[in-house]
Formats: structure tokens, sequence, C-alpha cells
């Protein structure tokens, strides 16, 4: 993420940068609201942390500049609590959230970067499917976005939704049959999440399932269908895409989750987050969709069964590790 701070205190921008480029964020530091916004302005940014009370131009005042430029850039405020009415000011005016200093805990800034990730991931996500079914059917101005949203849009990720998924694979598998194309899927299940929300609770749980949910947006491709299947398995529907290719994806899906630091993850049974990907072609003895998905759906469970945090292909001889220092282990199935 690329990440604007804005404060006139030399200290707090720069506590704050650094604890936010040790998160592996492309951090740029303001020294005033005016500063600011011209370096927004020559370098568009995913977050703008900003302090109130500021020379030149207040954070209020570069709030409204920032969301009169990009409406989706999520705003965090960083005020005393003496600016609390200011702060309540800035959320009506379209901030995401703000942020107490001195900060009690350092942990308050990763976790309001965790929320607006969040929130630009389900923005990013209704900006697709909006883009997919204008495309595919040109009446988008006529759809009752509301009813739309809860027909096709998981309601925790963000993702598509299971239902949304069937239709569109049902669609992909007879257009790749007509045409005579690849298409494969990937199902994917989260490893030991019933441990995780045991040990920290569900709310928890479903943390980890909204940053989940966003690696995977960014890793997969924009001809890609991700869809949350139900509970913690996902699916990914690749249209044009041979058995190869597929496992080349869910190897870098798998990689980057296991490579995440996730709240937590250490006391995994693993000792991180991972995923079991299990990959399917339509060209490998299928014949209908549903034959297709349940071909990936067992060879996830494959990998599960031989140690999770791997991929298996359906048909085919060979796993993948996703750990430190992958390794490679022949297996038929």
């Amino acid at each position: 993420m690329n990440i604007l701070i804005a404060d006139d205190d030399v200290a707090t921008r720069e506590l704050v940068g650094e604890i936010l480029a040790g998160d592996g964020h492309e951090i740029t530091l303001a020294e005033d609201g005016e500063d600011a916004l011209e370096k927004f302005k020559r370098s568009w940014h995913d977050i703008v942390f900003s302090d109130i009370l500021m020379p030149k131009m207040n954070g209020i005042e570069l709030l409204a500049a920032v969301k009169g430029i990009s409406s989706d850039t999520q705003f965090v405020i960083m005020t005393g609590h003496a600016s609390v009415d200011s702060s309540i000011q800035a959320l009506k005016m379209g901030a995401l959230d703000y942020i107490f200093k001195p900060f009690e805990d350092l942990n308050i800034i990763t976790e309001a970067v965790n929320r607006a990730e969040a929130n630009l991931s389900g923005i990013r996500q209704k900006q697709a499917l909006y883009a997919t079914l204008s495309r595919q059917n040109g009446v988008l101005d006529t759809l009752n976005i509301k009813f739309l949203d809860l027909a096709t849009l998981d309601g925790l990720t963000g993702l598509f939704s299971r239902r949304f998924a069937e239709g569109l694979l049902d669609e992909e598998f007879d257009r790749a049959t007509n045409h005579t194309c690849e298409l494969s899927v990937l199902f994917m299940d989260l490893d030991h999440f019933k441990f995780f929300n045991d040990t920290h609770g569900h709310q928890a749980g479903d943390e980890i399932l909204h940053i989940l949910a966003q690696i995977m947006t960014e890793a997969v491709r924009e001809s890609d269908t991700l869809a949350r299947w139900g509970g913690e398995e996902f699916i990914v529907i690749c249209p044009d895409t041979n058995q190869e290719d597929a496992c080349m994806l869910a190897e870098r899906i798998g990689k980057s989750v296991a490579g995440h630091q996730f709240p937590n993850a250490a006391q995994q049974p693993l000792g991180i987050v991972s995923l079991s990907i299990g990959v399917a072609s339509r060209s490998n003895r299928t014949d209908s969709p549903e034959k297709l998905l349940l071909h990936a759906d067992e060879a996830m469970y494959c990998a599960k069964n031989n140690g999770r945090n791997r991929v298996v292909l359906y048909g085919g001889s060979e796993q993948v590790n996703h750990v430190a220092a992958p390794r490679r282990a022949i297996e038929k199935y």
C-alpha cells in the first residue's frame, strides 16, 4: 500500500512512517497539509494519515481536498483528545477512522491500516463486479445495485458469493466446451482455521478472512474470478488457463498467504497461516462443471492429507510446498 503521512510534528510522522514501512508499505512523509496535498497530487496514495491541527492547511481541509481528487482513498485522522469534535466532523466528511495521540498502543496504527485495506478490497471487488456485468450485459444502469450486492457478494469478505460463482462456472464451462478453450479451477481451504477460531475467537477469525481475501485478490489475475465458497473455503475460476498455468497461479497465491504476517499466526500448528489448494482442469477427464469442481475439491483434500500448505493437481504427479524454502515432492494422485 502507498501511504501518505501528514503531521507537523517530526517525531510523530517519523514514528508512524517507521512502523508502516516495517509492515512493507511504501511511505511518503509530509510536514503539513499543503505539503501533503502537493505530494498527493504528484503521486496517488491508497491511504492518508493526517493530524487535525497543522499550519497552512489543517486535516479537515486536507481531507476535503483529497476526497475531491480520489473518493476511494482511505483517510485516517490522528488527533488529541481535545479535538474529538473535529474528528467526528471528519468522519461525516468521509474519513475512515480516527486514532488518538500520543499513542498508548502502537498496534492501533497497524489496525487502522488493516481496516483501510479491507475497505479498499471491498471497493475494488465491487468495481470489478460492476465492470464485468457492464461488459457482459450492457444494462448496469438499470440494475438495483443494492440487490445485486446481496446476491453476488459475500457479506464478510466482499468477495463474490458461492451463488454467483456457481452460475459463472456453468457459463465458463459451456464457453470452454463450445470453443474448445482451456478452463481450470482452484479449490482452496484455510489450514487449521477451526484451531484458530477456538484459540482466538470468531472475531479474530473474521479478521483473518478479511486479510486473506485481500491477499488473494491481489494475487489473482484480472481474468480470474475469486469467490468465497463457504466458511474458510474459496475457489478461483480461471478461464483460458491450462493446468500448468493454474498450478503457477495456485503456487503464487499459496506463497503470498504463507509469507504474510497474520495476527497470531505463530501460534498456528504450522507456525503460519496457510492454504491447501487443489487444482483441476477441464481437459483432464472432466465432462461437467460439477465434476471439474469435485476434482479440484478432491485434490485439495489430498493436499490436506499430505501435510497442508501445498498445491496438488488432480491427475497430476507433482505437489508444491509453500514454506520458506520450498521443496518438491513426487506423489501420484
